[in-house]
């Protein structure tokens, strides 16, 4: 429900299952556990995506290695400490979500110096470091194609016929006056998913105006606080609201709720666009808690960046790096010898 947005998260039953030791979870694969080690590293687990990759990256190579999982908790310090005595601890395979991209530069090196191959996920480094090293690879996905996909959700929703609009153009000018939640100032992503979806739009004719750009660092809180000085600023005037990503856009949900300004659902019971006070709201990722807000109308759509994908290719990447004879080729291929990259899909009710 919508009031439980800001609830301390629970942990997941794979979680639960996981050692808690000062700055590392160990996962037990029971009494024998495989001979190789592997060491992942979420940039935070506090992040609902993040989180929701990383069960699937457990749940996926559970029989397969010996996995040590390092919360950095959105520190690149935490973070670097953990490689460090990962490394020290002897271990075969790397697999790290940087808290920093920039800081890539240094953990391949590093890795390289130990002959310890590297898998970078969800933050890709410079393309310049990733040709530091042949053993270092890549599995993400491509930003630019979430913003295409997310201009594609709005174009339709507004009728899907640039520069005619429809009825959601409620003042008629013939112009969405929009609000863009960005992720982080400077974050690579962001600025593709930002700038992307504004390109998508200005390449199909699609009449947009931005009322404002505003940085809430992926998160919801940030999102819920930021969001109330805008709303009071813009109101009735707001047609459309964009985020990086569905945390930032869940913040937004909450805050209408609590300033009265939630849609009002309809003769059967249902919010739609039809909805008096309805404000589309579209999303990227594809979390739980967004597929719950657009099965019940706050949320209008999301682009999904498929995690058990990710996560399934993450994990048969390993396999085949540790294996001295691998058994198949690898599906999705890598690409350039280092790169696998995941398609978004796009979601919506």
């Amino acid at each position: 429900m919508i009031h439980s947005l800001f609830r301390a998260t629970a942990r997941t039953p794979v979680l639960q299952k996981i050692l808690v030791l000062p700055m590392v979870l160990l996962v037990l694969a029971g009494c024998q556990p495989p001979a190789q080690k592997v060491a992942l590293f979420p940039y935070n687990l506090e992040d609902p995506y993040i989180r929701s990759l990383v069960e699937h990256i457990v749940d996926e190579t559970r029989n397969t290695f010996r996995l040590t999982l390092w919360d950095a908790q959105n520190s690149q310090v935490m973070q670097n400490e953990g490689i460090e005595r990962a490394i020290a601890e002897g271990a075969d395979l790397l697999i790290v979500n940087p808290v920093d991209r920039l800081s890539a530069y240094t953990i391949i090196l590093h890795a390289r110096e130990h002959n310890i191959p590297l898998i970078f996920f969800n933050r890709e480094p410079l393309r310049s470091d990733m040709q530091l090293w042949e053993r270092v690879y890549y599995v993400g996905a491509k930003p630019v194609q979430s913003a295409e996909l997310q201009a594609d959700l709005v174009i339709t929703l507004f009728g899907g016929d640039p520069p005619g609009l429809n009825h959601l153009d409620r003042d008629g000018d013939g112009r969405v006056q929009t609000i863009i939640f960005k992720g982080e100032q400077g974050h690579q992503d962001a600025e593709i998913r930002t700038a992307g979806v504004l390109s998508a739009f200005e390449e199909r004719n699609f009449p947009v105006e931005i009322l404002a750009i505003e940085v809430a660092n992926w998160n919801t809180r940030e999102a819920y606080e930021k969001s109330l000085p805008l709303l009071e600023t813009y109101g009735d005037t707001v047609e459309l609201i964009i985020s990086n990503n569905d945390a930032m856009a869940l913040g937004v949900i909450q805050r209408l709720h609590d300033m009265g300004l939630s849609p009002v659902p309809g003769e059967n019971g249902q919010i739609s666009p039809e909805s008096p006070g309805w404000i589309p709201l579209v999303g990227i990722d594809g979390i739980d808690e967004a597929v719950q807000a657009i099965r019940q109308g706050y949320l209008y759509g999301t682009v999904l960046n498929d995690s058990a994908n990710m996560a399934r290719a993450i994990s048969e990447l390993a396999k085949s790096i540790l294996s001295e004879s691998p058994e198949a080729p690898l599906d999705p291929p890598l690409e350039e010898d280092r790169y696998i990259w995941i398609d978004y899909q796009p979601f919506i009710h």
